[in-house]
């Protein structure tokens, strides 16, 4: 899946995925590293997403603080 079609959700989703196979070890020592990639770049994603989000909560809660006019 591309980055640019994944959300929050399915990043997650795929996160969870990766984290199980790895606790129980059925990710084979041949693609583990690929899979441990896949991870950071998916926490990346949920990251920034996350700060984002929160950047434009803030924003909202401070316009209704202080409406205009």
């Amino acid at each position: 899946m591309k980055t640019t079609d994944l959300t929050y959700e399915l990043a997650y989703k795929e996160l969870t995925a990766i984290a199980l196979e790895i606790e129980t070890e059925s990710v084979s020592v041949d693609i583990l590293a690929e899979k441990v990639k896949r991870a950071s770049e998916l926490i990346e994603f949920c990251q920034t997403k996350l700060r984002a989000t929160e950047t434009e909560v803030n924003k909202i809660i401070k316009q209704m603080e202080n409406p205009a006019g």
